[in-house]
């Protein structure tokens, strides 16, 4: 297997940490914008795309602050994905922070990806 390299982005998102962390966490929320559909159960989780499906294990689950998952094909690495609340003590700002890994010559396409996809989900939430 190739090796992955981690990479972080950050997206500002004008919403409560708590209602972000809904769509963040739960199958009904995150089917709403990262995946056609999102199926649990227990701690595995399933992404439904039209062209695929993909089984992630729940590593770690912080309310509601962050959730960490690793694909089952990365089983037995220490590449994961997480999607992670922030929010700035002074201004109150809250951003998405997400951690992912690629191959060194996907990442940009990675990041392209999540790009599009939290747009998505600024649109459903309504901020800009």
């Amino acid at each position: 297997m190739d090796e992955k390299v981690k990479y972080e982005m950050e997206f500002p998102i004008q919403v409560s940490p708590a209602l972000l962390y809904q769509y963040i966490s739960t199958p009904s929320g995150m089917s709403e914008w990262y995946a056609d559909n999102v199926n649990s159960r227990g701690e595995f989780f399933t992404f439904i795309w039209s062209e695929s499906e993909e089984q992630a294990k729940l590593l770690s689950k912080k309310s509601p602050e962050r959730i960490k998952f690793r694909w089952l094909e990365d089983e037995g690495t220490d590449f994961y994905f997480e999607l992670r609340i922030q929010v700035d003590e002074i201004t109150k700002d809250v951003s998405l922070m997400i951690t992912d890994y690629a191959e060194e010559d996907e990442v940009e396409e990675g990041k392209m990806l999540w790009e599009n996809m939290v747009s998505e989900l600024k649109q459903i939430l309504g901020s800009s």
